[in-house]
């Protein structure tokens, strides 16, 4: 079948998926668009053959629509995922699955009380094949017992617009989920210090940071988040076990020997970086959706997870570096728990 997908939010992120549905993934073809700008909804969804929709809402009800992809602005998050729940469609919510804890509990109750996953979250790191050579490594227990996780995330520079705190919600959130999937363990708490500042970032910005979270197994991480680093976007991560570690591969690139230097290209933003992982990640949930099953990508209860330990994080950063309990609710068996 062609799964017909309606999209709320047509800015950058929204564009660019419409474009993979469109383009890149087969099975999906984009049948309805909305966006809080009018002329905008009406010329991405022209430029497709979409319908406009005037709000989400009219769009999650159109029989037109078998799947909702939802990339408008974070606090509107909760709001299109429940209208979707409510109406029995499966949906695909870009990170952050709400902005606040309590809004991802009233998703996760809602999906629980339909009775099957309908939620996924965009998570995309889990998609990439470098960290899912990392799992598979982990998994086969041939590094021993994981002890230790060192990561950084760094980007050449942010915007005015970016704050302090954003440092946790919106770009440490992807090393959150991705190190739960890894190590398969809770994150039980957060700790952010921030070392001398860089002079390339504007005043009211603490970058760098380091973050410092501990499991529920003992496992300690350590995330190094820099957002003014001026030479690339780079991502690192290696999980040091009993016997042996596994590092994450950087992206393949051409290394060159001229003039007395010996070097590769360093990629300067997260669309080049994590391409093929979004194709991926879209390509198993329109396949997930065609199939009638229930999405394999992050749950909602990993977005409320997520949420809650960036918060635990912010909270750290605030109070001057104090270890943050994250206070999160026992998961439930809907999602693989005990509770």
């Amino acid at each position: 079948m062609t799964v017909r997908v309606g999209v709320i939010g047509a800015g950058m992120i929204g564009q660019d998926h419409i474009r993979r549905l469109t383009d890149v993934v087969t099975g999906a073809r984009v049948t309805a668009v909305t966006d809080l700008d009018a002329a905008r909804t009406a010329e991405v969804a022209a430029g497709v053959g979409a319908t406009a929709y005037p709000t989400g809402a009219d769009l999650i009800a159109s029989p037109d629509v078998d799947a909702v992809l939802v990339t408008s602005w974070g606090p509107t998050h909760a709001e299109h995922v429940l209208g979707a729940i409510a109406a029995g469609k499966p949906v695909f919510c870009e990170k952050p699955l709400a902005t606040t804890a309590e809004d991802c509990l009233r998703i996760v109750e809602a999906e629980r009380a339909h009775g099957r996953r309908l939620v996924q979250v965009g998570f995309m790191r889990r998609f990439d094949a470098g960290y899912r050579q990392m799992k598979q490594v982990l998994a086969s227990g041939s590094i021993g017992t994981p002890l230790i996780v060192h990561c950084a995330h760094r980007n050449p520079t942010v915007g005015d617009a970016y704050h302090s705190a954003m440092a946790a919600q919106d770009t440490a959130v992807h090393e959150i989920d991705v190190l739960r999937w890894l190590l398969d363990d809770e994150i039980v708490s957060a700790q952010v210090i921030t070392p001398r500042a860089t002079s390339k970032r504007f005043a009211h910005l603490k970058d760098p940071q380091i973050m410092y979270f501990e499991t529920a197994n003992g496992v300690r991480i350590d995330l190094e988040v820099f957002v003014n680093c001026q030479y690339g976007y780079d991502i690192q991560c290696e999980t040091v076990g009993e016997d042996g570690l596994v590092r994450l591969p950087d992206p393949a690139a051409a290394y060159v020997r001229t003039a007395g230097q010996h070097s590769s290209a360093v990629l300067q933003d997260w669309k080049a970086r994590f391409a093929d992982a979004f194709d991926t990640e879209f390509r198993e949930w329109i396949a997930s959706v065609a199939a009638g099953a229930e999405p394999t990508g992050p749950s909602a209860w990993d977005g409320y997870a997520a949420t809650v330990i960036s918060d635990a994080a912010v909270r750290s950063l605030e109070s001057d570096g104090t270890v943050v309990t994250a206070d999160m609710k026992p998961r439930p068996t809907f999602y693989g728990g005990t509770a």
